[in-house]
């Protein structure tokens, strides 16, 4: 086998550990997503581990950690909403990854929305799913949710997340 001379070039491996992964998907840009879920009262958080699973049925999955405030709500909901969000909203986006916030209260808008979901105003698409599967995952669960309405007709360009700053991309 022969080694490329960029295959050299790389750093000595290190141990995992919690800082690695985090260092190493500090790389990773990855858009941003805002779940929310309805219990005794509204809840959501920024997620950046949104994928789509399956076309058919139209499957989505993210991750979730068992310490957010936001988890007893999602731990029971059986619907959820999923907001793609753009780069024109930045700071509704630290607001829902910020702990202790009043992610609902002004300036925030949402209504309503499909299975009494909270629907995050002027966001770039969004989808009403149904719970089918909370996949334990160290610290986390995994959601696994089938969608059941949705819009993809907001505009704009879509916010990233990358080396822990919220971006827009560039042309």
């Amino acid at each position: 086998m022969t080694v490329s001379p960029e295959l050299r070039t790389i750093g000595a491996p290190r141990q995992a550990s919690p800082d690695l992964l985090r260092s190493v998907f500090r790389r990773h840009a990855a858009g941003v997503a805002v779940v929310t879920a309805y219990g005794d009262r509204p809840v959501g958080f920024t997620a950046t581990s949104l994928n789509s699973v399956a076309a058919e049925p139209p499957l989505i999955s993210f991750g979730v950690g068992t310490s957010s405030s936001s988890w007893p709500v999602v731990a029971e909901a059986e619907h959820i909403g999923v907001h793609i969000l753009g780069e024109h909203q930045r700071e509704l986006a630290a607001t829902f990854a910020r702990s202790g916030a009043d992610r609902f209260g002004d300036p925030t808008r949402w209504s309503v929305g499909p299975e009494g979901v909270p629907v995050l105003d002027g966001v770039l698409a969004w989808l009403v799913c149904r719970v089918v599967a909370r996949v334990p995952a160290g610290d986390h669960r995994i959601v696994i949710a089938q969608a059941v309405a949705g819009d993809p007709d907001g505009t704009g360009r879509p916010l990233l997340y990358h080396q822990g700053r919220f971006n827009a991309l560039r042309d």
